[in-house]
């Protein structure tokens, strides 16, 4: 029978903290602020897209000791289990000086208000511990989920390129204190269950992969919590009633990913930024495309499995991997079944689940050498935004240019991601010509009727759907340069 522990524990800074009475739904914002007074962190749009509230979580991974930005605003405290959490009080140099992060801050002109400003002083500090001399494109890249409305980005992208002028990170107080930190956070995760509160007050923390399905099994209507971006939001924006509440970002077990010859193993907890080498790797043209997913934050929290789990018509992985021909591994207690990724979705908030069942396992087969695939995400902003059409497609042609096959899936266009069957139909058999596309792209009328909301209008859902058809004829013909310039 599994050991069972009333409270929650973690490291806060330099303290240990344990917690025998805390609200399922308490944010680790409300609890940095509101209950120890450490005001840093600041709410700015508390959905996890501004960033003002980043703070780096510390987690075990194997012997490692990994270190991520996340947004506190949306990051519940029943997630926090072995975990250590570092806030921006946290942070001083040799002598109580200034860290260098904020040193080169200050030197760069990097903060007017100063509101945004130790979000952003995180997200550096995150990215110069494991990248000392960063380039632009990284700073960037570690910056998308900080908006700051005063100083135009160019003095904060300096202010990261000059970190390490102020100091090396093997000095920093992080790295110089990592085993001990990797020896208490060992001490913490001590293989129990965690359960704290009661009703739907309720916090569960499994102590296993196994622990979890039989927890799920015996309480379907549990509301599972992997990286909280989007359960988050239900909470903060929408005010549900969500508990009790299962926290499974801690199981290793379910972040697990298996690299093959046929393909990818993703475990459902790997979060997209675990996953993020691997896919880039074997599907290049998902490269770019991944780190539109979302901001640095929701890479680094945000799960491949709940990304699929919650069916969100507009979801970024579901078009992609169903044109690759995914697959689901479904499990409930001991039983487990695979069904292939576009059968999950069944109707607008409606999926293939049993009560009790969880995504295990996503299998992404491998592109067979020769056939063509791309990707494309279409959204108002280009970083951190949720796609207004996401476009996903597949072909293979013969020695003659023919279409032997093709698959095609979209994000944006129906109540569920949804493939293109009747474009698919229009293209097989056919030459790979801008005349067949042309014939084509009258199909997608057949297969979807989308509709007007914030993000776009329904004829412009369309209109993008078929220039995206063309778009990756004209890359997989090479002629994208000729695109580019606007002349095709």
């Amino acid at each position: 029978m599994t050991a069972i522990r009333h409270s929650i524990r973690f490291l806060l800074n330099d303290r240990e903290v344990e917690l025998s009475e805390v609200s399922a739904t308490r944010t680790l914002l409300d609890f940095l602020r509101l209950d120890r007074g450490l005001k840093g962190s600041k709410e700015g749009c508390a959905e996890g897209d501004c960033g003002a509230c980043t703070v780096l979580v510390g987690r075990l991974a194997g012997d490692s000791l990994v270190y991520e930005s996340v947004t506190a605003c949306i990051r519940f405290i029943g997630s926090l289990d072995g975990c250590h959490v570092v806030t921006i009080e946290h942070l001083s140099g040799a002598d109580g000086a200034l860290h260098p992060v904020q040193q080169a801050m200050v030197a760069e002109h990097g903060s007017q208000c100063g509101f945004c400003t130790p979000g952003i002083v995180m997200s550096l500090y995150g990215l110069w511990m494991s990248r000392p001399n960063p380039g632009i494109a990284e700073i960037e890249t570690a910056l998308q989920g900080n908006l700051c409305r005063c100083t135009g980005y160019a003095p904060i992208v300096r202010a990261g390129q000059a970190i390490s002028t102020y100091g090396a990170p093997a000095n920093d107080r992080l790295v110089a204190e990592r085993a001990q930190i990797i020896d208490r956070l060992r001490a913490m995760r001590d293989g129990t269950r965690v359960e704290v509160g009661e009703g739907r007050d309720r916090i569960i923390v499994p102590a296993s992969v196994d622990d979890f399905a039989e927890i799920y099994a015996a309480n379907p209507g549990a509301t599972v919590v992997a990286g909280s971006t989007d359960v988050g939001l239900w909470v903060t924006k929408f005010m549900r009633e969500i508990g009790p509440l299962v926290f499974i970002g801690g199981l290793e077990e379910l972040r697990r990913i298996e690299e093959g010859p046929q393909g990818l193993r993703i475990g459902a907890g790997a979060s997209y930024a675990d996953a993020a080498e691997a896919v880039s790797r074997r599907y290049p043209a998902l490269a770019g495309f991944w780190n539109r997913i979302g901001g640095q934050q929701v890479r680094n929290m945000g799960t491949v499995g709940g990304n699929i789990a919650n069916g969100s018509p507009i979801g970024d992985t579901p078009p992609p991997f169903i044109a690759l021909g995914a697959k689901l591994v479904l499990r409930r207690g001991e039983r487990r079944r695979e069904i292939d990724l576009e059968d999950f979705f069944v109707a607008y908030g409606a999926q293939d689940r049993e009560a009790g069942e969880f995504v295990e396992q996503v299998i992404v087969p491998a592109l067979p050498q020769g056939e063509f695939f791309a990707a494309y995400k279409i959204s108002k902003r280009r970083d951190e935004d949720i796609s207004a059409v996401c476009g996903a497609f597949r072909v293979a042609l013969d020695s003659e240019g023919v279409a032997t096959a093709a698959r095609i899936a979209f994000g944006g266009m129906a109540a569920t991601p949804k493939r293109a069957r009747a474009v698919e139909a229009a293209l097989v058999g056919k030459p790979w010509t801008a005349a067949t596309v042309d014939a084509a792209v009258a199909a997608f009328t057949q297969d979807f009727a989308p509709i007007s909301d914030m993000r776009a209008s329904a004829a412009y859902r369309l209109l993008v759907a078929q220039n995206l058809l063309r778009r990756f004829l004209l890359e997989t013909t090479g002629n994208a340069e000729r695109l580019e310039r606007g002349a095709a």
